[in-house]
């Protein structure tokens, strides 16, 4: 079983939407995916009282996950993805400690990115696989990335942080499905936003992939710091 951990202690960073996003593209009945809301503002269990389907199921949790995670196990869930507060909780430390990965999400933003820190560094003590994903992007132009976002990408590397090399642009798709209690690619699957998930999606296998030893790390977006 994969516990993918969406961790930042910067409220708005997106944790809530890429782990809605994510697992509306992954859950299906040959791969079942289990949501755990740790984040008392309850933004994924809003998404999914609106998608009304209980698919893919959903716990909350307060102060441990653990024994969550372990009933997952024991259910045969293959991937677990839990959203966790804008702090560094307990619950967060719990969390952070039974991941397979942690996803940071950050936006190009200079307090965002100065955010992250805190996040980089319980993952390291923790020596878990990490790495950061720029969410909330300016949109590409003729293929070229936006400067705040190049700039982002700089300060994160003198943080010797793992970035994913895409990006989650902001795009309304992404508010407008969430709105309706689906993922990007249930809301319109040609369009860019989907697209853009669905890579994040792929990188996020890679990973885990190396980090389980299944396959060369090379080119993955995780790193576990000593």
């Amino acid at each position: 079983m994969n516990v993918i951990v969406f961790a930042s202690r910067k409220g708005g960073s997106g944790k809530s939407t890429l782990a809605a996003h994510l697992a509306a593209q992954v859950h299906k009945a040959s791969k079942p995916c289990l949501l755990v809301d740790a984040d008392p503002q309850g933004s994924l269990t809003l998404w999914h009282k609106l998608r009304g389907t209980n698919e893919p199921p959903i716990r909350t949790a307060n102060r441990s996950v653990t024994e969550i995670i372990n009933s997952a196990k024991r259910d045969g869930f293959e991937w677990v993805f839990i959203d966790t507060p804008p702090n560094l909780s307990a619950v967060v430390d719990d969390a952070i400690r039974n991941a397979t990965m942690v996803v940071i999400p950050a936006r190009p933003g200079v307090f965002d990115v100065n955010a992250v820190q805190d996040t980089i560094q319980t993952c390291r003590s923790a020596r878990k696989p990490y790495a950061v994903v720029i969410n909330g992007a300016p949109a590409m132009r003729d293929g070229s990335e936006s400067p705040i976002v190049t700039i982002a990408r700089e300060a994160l590397a003198k943080f010797r942080a793992p970035v994913w090399s895409g990006q989650i642009t902001n795009r309304a798709d992404l508010l407008l499905a969430l709105a309706h209690g689906e993922g990007a690619r249930e809301y319109d699957s040609q369009g860019r936003a989907a697209s853009e998930i669905g890579r994040l999606w792929a990188a996020i296998e890679r990973s885990v992939k190396a980090i389980r030893g299944a396959v060369s790390s090379s080119g993955t977006m995780h790193k576990n710091a000593a």
